[in-house]
């Protein structure tokens, strides 16, 4: 390959409904940064793009509820998102947003330009509407049940159990997750992209020409959507919020924010080329440009179906050359789920963890869930630290330095009749570059982490191995030990130049340990590591050791479970544990039960016992005895002079030797309180309850 090969990397939008957390990070954006630093190394021409994707209802929602304007909340969360991602190293070379004035003009031309060449159908359909709310329920404004796995929570535009798109007619019994109400159909025009038509160039194009070079759930899920028949999709939508349709006649509508965000790609670009002094076009029109986008697998739809169509109607763009979707990181063996905040946060992470972001990175890569769902444990995130980063790594490289330090002032020791095994090592140093971006290019980062600490372990090996252990040598064979030293150090220069695209700010401070000037982009590069006779030449003098990493506590990874306990108990507060319904009752059934207003004449707690309270109850039409289990809950003060609501035809039962007649409603809290099924104070005795 080509060093200046163009790659026009983009890495999926993120919502500003919320924060960042690591589902989206194993998933999108630590292996597209790995992949993006990989590239420039490489000497690679690189566009790494990404932005804000601030349209669309769950925002309009979220606004409604904290009493803002959308506007506000996008903004609130550009730049939370933004902050997190640079404070964590993800080196976008621009992040955009979809409310900037060039977004809306990009995506407003796209659209004009579709129109105008025919490439929508614009047609009147029938659409749900609340009539209370006075809206048409696109996409997360309606909830309802999936029509191919039959999850009851899907949304209009998406299940996200299943991944399966559709639109939100093709919802079974659908509900306005405005107000509850079932909705109805309304007429509105809309226009659509006629999916259907590009069927076939997508099975062949994907299908049949990317069968040997993308991924298997990326190509299961294309010719599953293929093979069951795609059909026309609305690119437009009943909206206030997002970008106007430019078209006479379509006030009130914005185009879908899956039309409007990957287009957001293409505005963003441009914004970078301007401020780079580029042009945009080289990066999205030119044939020799490599276009990958990083989505997880609930998102292949959008970039292997939708998009692709859009950028084919157009006619002037690339395709993408590959699409490394990821599965789903669960946490804790439970899937994470925003809306129940069962999450660790990026920006959350980075105060509980400061200096710390390579460790996350580290566990993120070396557990991403490349072909299945995979899951992160606070235990693992401690195991991976302690005994892979602070024990391998670590460890070798901090005896490198020190030693360095200690015997020779820091200067990189001269070298005379190298041993084999010294020479073995200097070797395969070399053969490291290949072996770690073979993986990366086939987007296997587990793999090309694992080799990368593979060239640690060999140093770790050699500079232990028994018998020849520096420390031991030091004053019986002075010049095998400056041997040692200085492959040990050819070693470690190699670590700190490959590892950068895995752990930048460890490759960084390993760097300036090392003498950070010599160590500039043109010789720090990835080809420099298999063609150098000499990474770090002698003489050259290092400086001081620096800790690389220091060991999770079990009282650190205590303090994060507990959050997660909290987070669990929070959520079980606020889901009541309800019994299932009953049997179904007939109306005739229901008409028996007598259910009248009473009041509490008289409360006595009956004797040697905890639960019963025998009370004398004016119903109106008799004053009766009524046996209740509440005595526990209240006192036979508070009982007296309550209106109560009584089932008063229940056929007498015997307690404890008192004769019941009849029972008082009660209902039990989310605490385990009861409480009154309480009439209004108004209402006479004896009034019946219908």
């Amino acid at each position: 390959m080509s060093s200046q090969q163009r790659y026009t990397i983009t890495a999926a939008l993120p919502y500003t409904n919320g924060p960042v957390h690591i589902g989206h990070l194993a998933g999108v954006y630590v292996p597209a940064d790995i992949f993006a630093r990989y590239q420039r190394m490489r000497g690679s021409d690189v566009a790494f793009i990404c932005g804000s994707d601030e349209h669309g209802v769950p925002i309009t929602i979220k606004a409604k509820k904290e009493g803002i304007t959308p506007q506000e909340l996008v903004d609130r969360y550009h730049r939370i998102i933004g902050d997190s991602f640079k404070e964590f190293g993800i080196t976008f070379d621009h992040y955009g947003r979809t409310s900037s004035t060039e977004h809306h003009k990009t995506a407003s031309a796209f659209f004009t330009k579709l129109y105008n060449d025919g490439k929508f159908i614009e047609q009147v359909t029938e659409q749900l509407y609340d009539p209370e709310a006075d809206q048409f329920l696109a996409d997360r404004f309606v909830v309802g049940t999936c029509p191919k796995c039959g999850n009851t929570e899907s949304y209009g535009d998406q299940c996200e159990k299943c991944g399966t798109s559709h639109n939100a007619t093709d919802l079974i019994d659908p509900k306005s997750a405005i107000t509850g109400n079932i909705p109805e159909l309304k007429e509105t025009k809309h226009w659509f992209l006629p999916l259907d038509e590009y069927s076939d160039w997508l099975n062949e194009w994907i299908v049949e020409g990317h069968s040997k070079d993308w991924k298997a759930n990326v190509l299961g899920q294309v010719k599953s959507w293929i093979t069951d028949g795609l059909h026309p999709r609305a690119v437009t939508r009943d909206l206030d919020w997002g970008i106007p349709v430019p078209v006479e006649g379509a006030d009130g509508k914005v185009l879908y924010v899956w039309f409007d965000a990957p287009i957001g790609y293409i505005s963003a670009t441009k914004e970078w080329a301007a401020r780079e002094g580029k042009n945009w076009e080289d990066y999205w029109k030119k044939d020799d440009t490599k276009l990958l986008h990083f989505i997880g697998k609930d998102n292949i739809v959008f970039h292997c179906i939708i998009f692709p169509a859009m950028l084919k109607a157009h006619g002037d763009y690339v395709m993408p050359d590959n699409v490394p979707a990821n599965e789903f990181l669960n946490l804790e063996d439970d899937k994470i789920s925003t809306s129940r905040n069962w999450a660790v946060w990026l920006h959350e992470y980075l105060e509980d963890f400061p200096g710390q972001q390579d460790v996350l990175r580290y566990v993120l890569t070396a557990n991403a869930p490349e072909t299945k769902d995979n899951n992160f444990t606070w235990k693992d995130f401690q195991a991976r630290n302690n005994n892979e980063l602070v024990a391998n790594l670590g460890n070798f490289v901090n005896r490198v330095i020190v030693l360095t330090n200690k015997y020779y002032e820091g200067i990189v020791p001269e070298t005379a009749n190298l041993a084999q095994r010294d020479l073995d090592v200097l070797e395969q140093i070399k053969a490291f570059p290949k072996t770690i971006g073979d993986s990366l290019d086939r987007y296997r980062f587990r793999e090309a982490l694992q080799e990368l600490m593979n060239l640690s372990s060999i140093g770790n090996k050699y500079i232990a191995e028994e018998g020849l252990e520096p420390w031991k040598l030091a004053k019986t064979n002075p010049e095998q030990v400056q041997n040692i030293m200085y492959v040990c150090l050819q070693l470690t220069t190699a670590l700190a130049i490959l590892s950068e695209p895995f752990l930048p700010h460890t490759s960084s401070k390993l760097k300036s340990m090392l003498g950070y000037s010599l160590l500039d982009a043109e010789s720090a590069s990835w080809i420099r590591v298999a063609s150098s006779e000499a990474l770090l030449p002698s003489n050259h003098k290092i400086n001081k050791a620096e800790l690389l990493f220091s060991r999770i506590e079990d009282e650190q990874v205590t303090a994060q479970l507990e959050k997660l306990e909290a987070t669990k108990a929070a959520n079980a507060a606020t889901i009541p544990n309800l019994m299932p319904q009953k049997d179904e009752t007939n109306y005739d059934d229901f008409m028996k039960m007598d259910l009248r207003v009473g009041e509490i004449l008289t409360a006595e707690k009956m004797p040697k016992t905890d639960k019963l309270m025998v009370m004398t109850v004016d119903t109106g039409i008799d004053k009766r005895t009524i046996v209740s289990g509440i005595a526990k809950h209240f006192s036979a003060e508070e009982l007296v002079g309550r209106k109560v609501t009584v089932l008063a035809n229940l056929a007498p039962r015997k307690l404890r030797g008192v004769e019941s007649q009849g029972m008082i409603l009660l209902a039990e809290d989310s605490e385990g309180k009861l409480v009154f099924v309480n009439p209004d104070d108004a209402v006479v005795n004896g009034a019946t309850i219908a």
